[in-house]
């Protein structure tokens, strides 16, 4: 732990603390909300400062204010961040340096305490006599600097994507409507083995939603499972069978399982955006309860949290929907602006079962489009043009 003294509050130095905030490069600078001392709030100051909304949903704070600082935790663990800033220092309480203390036992997070003061406060000056600590001037640790701009200011036109509805083929297999299977513990091959290759989305695409994601909620576990959806192609009874140890230790594979009604149990890797997002939601799960258990359910127990789909569609994220209908054009010759519509249409797509007997259960598209192929064979004859329009239709299957 390092104390950085800055004892005539100057301005050349804060911003030198502010400018030094970089989560992507492991330094985090946490500027409290002034006018309260809440620990709830220093807590949703550390989330603000990793890009995450707060406050944070489902929770009462004034019952428990550990779920937010156990939140916090998982996204340091499973990021690349090492140091935490914290600018006015002299203002912690007891009870707000605790929580301070928790975070930086949990993660081993190197902690810098900036005062603005000549001296700390009693209790803190107590404190830090029970753990190691070195003291520095600020003229020394905080020199003046230029303030950096951060990656969620950044302007709109360098995400030509944003604020616009993505329709991912991934998300048209995502509803079901069979009852979830429980989990294996099988060596599942991967995917790649069985010849299942989910949608691969453009890197445009895969940006967006990486950057959507990533700032949409602070609970990991509920990213990690919509993003799951997106690079796998798994409905929702496929992703309720992950547990924790499906998971890698690196995060780079997940095993789902589904005991052969789609595809079989299948390991997919995890790409790098998404690795993140897999990781907070395990290390989450370790540090509210224990290391086993659903990887995709809230381990701290309280509820209250928005649907899958309800999510997705809150990141404006869709299946691809049905074509609009043309307009003619006006006497004037000006074609009317065609509004988004109003409700989304969550189709249920059978393409990826495998049982005959799930042969019987119909499609119900409701006017989407079916997913794009899935296997070695049927994506070759994509490119060639071989396959209809309408691929995935059951009565069209004895024409591959």
């Amino acid at each position: 732990m390092t104390v950085v003294v800055d004892p005539y509050d100057d301005v050349v130095h804060t911003r030198a603390a502010l400018a030094s905030h970089a989560p992507q490069y492991g330094r985090l600078t946490v500027h409290p909300t002034p006018g309260t001392d809440a620990v709830i709030a220093l807590a949703y100051d550390v989330l603000a400062a990793l890009g995450k909304p707060v406050p944070v949903a489902g929770y009462s704070p004034h019952l428990d204010t550990g779920h937010a600082w156990a939140i916090a935790a998982g996204w340091i663990l499973a990021t690349p961040i090492t140091q935490l800033t914290l600018l006015r220092a002299h203002l912690l309480t007891p009870h707000r340096f605790k929580g301070l203390m928790v975070l930086r036992r949990r993660t081993g997070i190197r902690l810098v305490l900036v005062c603005h003061r000549p001296s700390m406060r009693t209790f803190l000056e107590r404190e830090l006599r029970q753990v190691d600590h070195v003291v520095a001037e600020a003229s020394a640790l905080l020199p003046e600097a230029t303030p950096a701009v951060l990656d969620r200011q950044l302007p709109s036109a360098s995400r030509p994507l944003a604020n616009r509805w993505i329709g991912l083929p991934a998300l048209t297999t995502l509803k079901a409507f069979d009852d979830a299977t429980g989990s294996c513990r099988c060596a599942a091959p991967l995917a790649a083995d069985l010849d299942f290759f989910p949608p691969v989305m453009p890197p445009v695409t895969e940006t967006e939603v990486s950057w959507r994601l990533h700032r949409a909620t602070a609970h990991p576990y509920l990213a990690a499972q919509l993003a799951t959806a997106v690079f796998t192609a798994a409905s929702t009874t496929q992703l309720a069978t992950a547990h924790v140890r499906d998971l890698c230790a690196d995060g780079t594979t997940i095993t789902l399982h589904d005991q052969g009604l789609r595809r079989g149990c299948m390991t997919h890797p995890v790409p790098e955006w998404a690795r993140p997002l897999l990781r907070a939601a395990a290390l989450l799960r370790q540090i509210g309860s224990t290391t086993s258990g659903p990887l995709f359910a809230d381990p701290l127990g309280y509820g209250g949290l928005p649907s899958l789909m309800a999510f997705a569609e809150e990141c404006r994220l869709r299946p691809p929907q049905p074509p609009r209908s043309r307009l003619h054009r006006t006497r004037r010759g000006t074609a009317p602006v065609l509004k988004e519509p109003v409700r989304t249409v969550w189709p249920v797509c059978t393409a990826h079962y495998w049982r005959t007997w799930m042969g019987d259960e119909p499609d119900r598209m409701e006017g989407c489009p079916y997913p794009p192929p899935f296997t070695r064979k049927t994506i070759e004859r994509r490119k060639k043009g071989w396959l209809p329009p309408d691929y995935g239709l059951r009565e069209l299957r004895h024409l591959r």
